[in-house]
């Protein structure tokens, strides 16, 4: 299914010439400096493709940032990069501008923008569409994924994009329609959901979440899996693990009626708001794992 025509039409992609922009000395990929404009407005990006790209259609993984954070100081963080490098993934940062939201953080409460074909959903579904145009994408291999205000907004892009994201992967985020405004929006961040959000469709998700998050109380990841997983299985399988010298972790296995898992839900044990595995050098990271970003695209592959 195709989004909206006029809508397409209307949209502008222009991006650097990819040998501009390195992703770094470590990495043998590109990363591609560019801009996307639409009627509901315009936002930046940029777009990793890895050198062990072949030319063939690929995943695309879009990855959502969460507040006071930029493309490459969430690239850097999540070391998602690294990881699409040995997958041959390209990776697509969306920038929230500060004129949007002053912290830089996607607006997932807004009434707005949780809406398809309006507000920043459908800049970045347009943004997700002209990148997809512009370099070998497999439509069937198409995720989104966040943190925090980030990962609210993955949820929002799965749930109202279906025929485009095949699955969401949430870290530390928010369920679907859980505010609509900004009172709204600080409950829900600490597990007060006065707000009764819609029900969305069942999404193939995987949620991250620290049981010491004192940003987004961890029930909400809780609500999350319950929300995409309605349909499941009533008994998941619950899987105890820990990362050497890290933290420790209890995984859930929410399966479909054929035994294939739809849902993954990793509870952190001890860990607080940030990426679970990430890198020092960015923002919001914790590297005592488990390794969120390779595990989320091991989760997205397992859905081929």
């Amino acid at each position: 299914m195709k989004l909206n025509n006029e809508l397409l039409a209307q949209v502008q992609a222009t991006a650097t010439d990819p040998f501009e922009a390195k992703a770094g000395a470590s990495l043998p990929g590109t990363f591609i400096a560019g801009s996307h404009i639409t009627p509901a407005g315009s936002r930046d990006y940029k777009l990793y493709v890895p050198g062990s790209h072949t030319g063939m259609p690929a995943p695309l993984l879009v990855m959502l940032h969460g507040c006071a954070q930029d493309p490459d100081d969430f690239a850097t963080g999540t070391q998602m990069n690294e990881v699409a490098e040995e997958m041959a993934c390209l990776v697509l940062y969306p920038a929230q501008s500060s004129a949007a939201n002053p912290s830089r953080c996607w607006n997932w409460f807004n009434a707005l923008d949780q809406q398809r074909g309006q507000g920043e959903p459908s800049i970045i579904a347009g943004m997700t569409q002209a990148v997809m145009a512009m370099h070998p994408v497999d439509p069937a291999q198409v995720y989104v994924a966040g943190l925090s205000a980030g990962g609210a907004m993955a949820t929002i892009m799965g749930t109202l994009y279906p025929e485009l994201y095949a699955a969401v992967g949430v870290h530390s985020g928010l369920p679907f329609a859980s505010a609509d405004d900004l009172p709204s929006a600080l409950a829900a961040m600490k597990g007060d959901f006065r707000r009764a959000h819609r029900p969305g469709h069942a999404l193939p998700v995987i949620v991250f979440h620290g049981d010491q998050d004192s940003t987004v109380h961890p029930d909400n990841g809780k609500q999350l899996i319950a929300q995409g997983a309605q349909p499941l299985q009533a008994q998941p399988a619950v899987e105890p693990g820990r990362v050497p010298d890290g933290h420790a972790y209890t995984r859930t296995l929410h399966r479909r009626g054929d035994g294939a898992v739809h849902a993954e839900h990793w509870l952190i044990h001890g860990a607080g708001h940030a990426w679970s595995g990430g890198n020092a050098r960015g923002s919001y990271t914790d590297g005592r794992g488990p390794d969120a970003s390779r595990e989320m695209l091991r989760f997205f592959r397992t859905l081929r």
